[in-house]
């Protein structure tokens, strides 16, 4: 009997223990192919955002982390992707996409951290994340990572002030409030306690699991834009200055902006606004405003991270194109000023390399359509990232607790 027992129910069994032990096993996978880590590094594909394996190895072999949100996919000539490989600088790993902000920054960080430490990064920061609302859900929902949330919960510190907020602030996310185990743990870090025992050896399992599993399919579902990368170069040339490429970019985006009068892209005009669509819009953003917004505390997050691991760090503040903000009553002013509380809240902590384009959003072909950079902007970050690379490593940072209170997110002058 149980010689028969066994014929039937052996197979199961030892297939079960060699699935637990692929999973649950800590392997060593060896180094991914030079290809798929340059795919990867434009893919912008939300599995290699949220996963580990690939960014791991790409940071080693000396990737520059690019974070941001959608500008990342405005791959014109001047991107810097695509400048990168012309001129052989240090090749960008682009880290966002629509949607993401400091929030989801700050939990898809986590496993890159120690192979980050003491490197450079540089950071585009959108004043359009800065809104009253400030992350939405259903975008941080989208790009959440259980493998990097518990990878910051086994090491958060439910004694310090950044991580407890960030604790209060996730568990606002339904992908964090409904997700058993994760939000206990979460909840514990809120409330200044380290989660117990049992939820530790839940969370190292789980880990583990998310970890193998990371190991075997991150390489799959990358988005190849490595196309559009390689037809950008051959439009640059191979001698150029700063002054050459603007004027190149700004020819080329004369004839990119042929169909409006707002230098807008042809394309993104008669897609998105066409059709009478454009006249909708006519004043309907003059109640904006990016001044009051949890987002400031979110961004916090990161700047703590940056500066725990001596990361050297360009962050870049992209203009609003001047001729849109006047259509649609954005209140220009209001931007400036959003523009100068993010800029306060970096030079008092001793991030000092901030290039704050806010004031050239009427300059010409300097945006590609409402809000993202284009042609002649990418240019003027290209050379920035250019000098920044090259400049020696600065991190003397001194963090203060106030940008986490909600005194300062709802503070909108006197900085």
């Amino acid at each position: 009997m149980t010689k028969r027992l066994w014929q039937i129910f052996g197979p199961i069994l030892v297939a079960a223990a060699m699935v637990a032990t692929l999973l649950l096993v800590p392997w060593h996978w060896g180094a991914l192919s030079a290809g798929t880590v340059d795919q990867a590094a434009v893919s912008m594909a939300p599995n290699v955002l949220a996963g580990e394996r690939i960014k791991d190895q790409a940071f080693a072999d000396g990737y520059l982390p690019l974070f941001g949100s959608s500008e990342l996919a405005r791959m014109d000539p001047f991107h810097p992707a695509v400048y990168a490989e012309k001129y052989h600088q240090p090749k960008p790993f682009l880290l966002g996409a629509a949607g993401t902000q400091s929030l989801t920054h700050f939990v898809t960080d986590q496993s890159s951290l120690p192979e980050l430490r003491g490197k450079k990064a540089v950071v585009i920061l959108s004043l359009q994340w800065f809104t009253p609302q400030g992350q939405r859900p259903d975008a941080f929902g989208f790009y959440y990572s259980p493998l990097q949330m518990m990878t910051w919960l086994r090491q958060a510190n439910p004694h310090n002030v950044g991580d407890r907020y960030a604790a209060k602030r996730l568990l606002k996310m339904p992908s964090v409030r409904d997700s058993g185990t994760v939000a206990a743990a979460t909840a514990a870090i809120a409330k200044g306690h380290r989660p117990n025992a049992w939820l530790r050896w839940q969370l190292r399992l789980h880990q583990q699991l998310l970890r193998n599993e990371d190991g075997l399919f991150s390489r799959f579902h990358l988005i190849d834009h490595r196309r559009r990368i390689e037809a950008g170069v051959r439009q640059l040339p191979t001698q150029a200055t700063p002054e050459s490429l603007t004027a190149l970019a700004e020819k080329i985006g004369r004839a990119h902006t042929t169909n409006n009068r707002l230098g807008i892209d042809n394309h993104f005009f008669a897609r998105r606004l066409g059709g009478g669509k454009l006249r909708a819009l006519r004043g309907s953003q003059k109640h904006f405003d990016y001044l009051s917004s949890p987002e400031y505390g979110d961004f916090q997050l990161l700047l703590q991270q940056f500066a725990e691991n001596h990361i050297d760090v360009q962050f870049v503040i992209p203009p609003i194109n001047q001729r849109w903000a006047r259509y649609t009553g954005l209140s220009l002013p209001m931007v400036r000023r959003a523009a100068n509380k993010v800029q306060a809240q970096l030079r008092t902590q001793g991030f000092n390399r901030v290039l704050n384009l806010s004031n050239d959003g009427n300059r010409p072909f300097f945006m590609q359509d409402t809000i993202h950079l284009g042609w002649a902007g990418w240019v003027r970050v290209d050379t920035t990232m250019r000098q920044f690379v090259h400049a020696p490593n600065v991190h003397d940072y001194h963090l203060r607790s106030r940008y986490y209170s909600q005194a300062w997110q709802r503070q909108t002058r006197g900085w």
